[in-house]
């Protein structure tokens, strides 16, 4: 990413020329470490950083965040020359407001110095482990659960060489934890995962049990360590060199490091932290002892949404999230899909009301500062679809209920994997399973009963419930021909 570079590069010593506003509640250096963070990316800094800086401004506590980067040096670089400084942008159409973060206490690149990282699992002051990996990270099968076959995780597993995985790293530090009896851990999933927490765990019994030479870890493991789950929310648009330049304008001195996000941001997080946590709430989190029905609540009336908007926006050749919610009756459409289906298909939080909720929802993906883009959240659908809107579909149709809005987002999103826009331009398909998908499509001859029955068939991706029920394969067919006969503002317009 080019950019040009001011001579004067955010750092400590440039606090004082800071904008009094702008400047971090904590300074780095001045709270030892008790968190170690494992993945160095926007979301983490714009989230979790920003939860936990408020929340030892509030209440204290030795909870300084060591950040560790899985793959690429260049954010660690960019971090070390300024004394692990950054900054988080919040974009709204009424404006930008910047602040500077200093909840990190320091930064690690893995691949360079993993007994470093190792080392500070191992550390007694560290208390809290938190991830943002991403879902490939976590080495477990999508459908089986079960960790995949993989010769790094295996070599991990075996030991005798410095681990290259995640799980390998949490394994190892784990067992040099438990060797040096310091004490229970809570290891945190913050990655926008259904049930991240149970997902963590299964990766780390599962690690632990078919490690080489590690004895009595596995009982260690299960007296000393938890996952509590956890619901994140925020969004968080890639960095470009637009905003290192607003950064620059805001702060007066250049940030490589910087991140923007949109205002909103909420942290759901199971209480279940052994040896103390820092006082999140303080900071606006809400604790719980379920974060289920918060991960229900998101995944279904924001998630689901979101991809609705993203293959309908991409079809009628909208750019952006923000764009998508002009065309016309789109926003009506995305109001019944709420209120019809997503409302009746689960129990919500306590107090949380899920037409409130999605109102909220639409106000957010409405704001025009956030660019995000209808290609990059129409990816990996295959991924995303099951707990977005397919289980929102087999919830409603076991209680006797029409689930005919969930369905056009199904059948928006099989228009959108034939490849092309509505004016004929083609769109890019990607995602992990778009060749059993695209031979599917050919398959069922492309008419919209085939691509239905052919792509129902696909039971890594459709639940077997849903594939089978004739009603939801019928409002399936009949949106899908709706949209490749008439196109998506047509579709909407006469949607009733």
């Amino acid at each position: 990413m080019a950019v040009t570079v001011n001579t004067s590069r955010l750092g400590l010593g440039m606090l004082r020329r800071l904008p009094a506003e702008a400047r971090p509640l904590v300074r780095p250096g001045t709270v030892p470490t008790g968190i170690v963070h494992l993945g160095l990316g926007a979301f983490h800094r714009a989230h979790q950083a920003v939860y936990t800086e408020a929340a030892i401004g509030a209440a204290g506590g030795d909870w300084g965040i060591v950040a560790v980067a899985p793959r690429s040096t260049a954010m660690v670089e960019a971090l070390t020359a300024q004394d692990n400084l950054f900054s988080v942008s919040a974009l709204s159409a009424a404006g930008t407001s910047t602040r500077v973060v200093g909840a990190l206490s320091g930064v690690r690149h893995a691949p360079s110095d993993p007994d470093a990282v190792v080392a500070l699992l191992a550390d007694p002051a560290v208390r809290v482990v938190t991830l943002t990996v991403t879902e490939k990270a976590y080495q477990l099968d999508p459908v089986t659960g079960q960790l995949s076959p993989d010769a790094a995780l295996a070599a991990d597993l075996a030991g005798g060489q410095p681990p290259s995985t995640v799980p390998g790293l949490l394994l190892r530090g784990l067992a040099a934890r438990a060797a040096a009896d310091a004490g229970p851990v809570a290891l945190v999933s913050c990655d926008n995962l259904p049930a991240n927490g149970r997902r963590l765990r299964g990766m780390l019994d599962q690690t632990v049990s078919r490690a080489v030479g590690v004895p009595g870890l596995v009982e260690w493991v299960t007296a000393n360590v938890t996952c509590p789950g956890t619901m994140v929310d925020r969004i968080v648009p890639a960095t470009t060199p637009e905003t290192i330049e607003a950064a620059r304008r805001a702060l007066g001195v250049t940030d490589l490091a910087a991140v923007a996000a949109e205002p909103y941001a909420q942290w759901v997080i199971e209480d279940d932290f052994p040896a103390g946590r820092p006082g999140w709430e303080h900071a606006g989190a809400v604790l719980t002892a379920d974060a289920g029905p918060w991960e229900r609540l998101k995944l279904r009336s924001l998630n689901g949404v979101h991809s609705a908007a993203a293959y309908l926006g991409a079809l009628a050749g909208r750019e952006t999230i923000a764009d998508a919610l002009e065309i016309p009756h789109l926003t009506d459409v995305l109001r019944r899909l709420i209120a019809e289906d997503v409302a009746a298909s689960f129990t919500p939080p306590d107090g949380v009301r899920v037409v409130d909720y999605g109102e909220q929802v639409l106000a957010r993906f409405g704001n025009p500062a956030i660019r995000h883009r209808t290609l990059q959240v129409a990816m990996d659908g295959s991924q995303k679809l099951p707990q977005r809107v397919l289980h929102t579909i087999a919830d409603l149709r076991a209680a006797g209920r029409s689930a005919r809005w969930g369905a056009l987002v199904v059948a928006s999103w099989l228009r959108f994997a034939l490849g092309y826009a509505d004016d004929g331009r083609p769109l890019p398909f990607q995602d992990p399973l778009a060749g059993p998908i695209r031979a599917a499509l050919a398959a069922g001859a492309q008419t919209p009963e085939g691509a239905v029955d052919a792509v129902f068939a696909l039971r890594e991706m459709i639940p077997v419930e849903v594939a089978e029920d004739d009603e939801v394969r019928a409002d399936v067919i009949t949106w899908l021909t709706a949209l490749q006969r008439h196109g998506v503002e047509a579709t909407l317009a006469g949607a009733r």
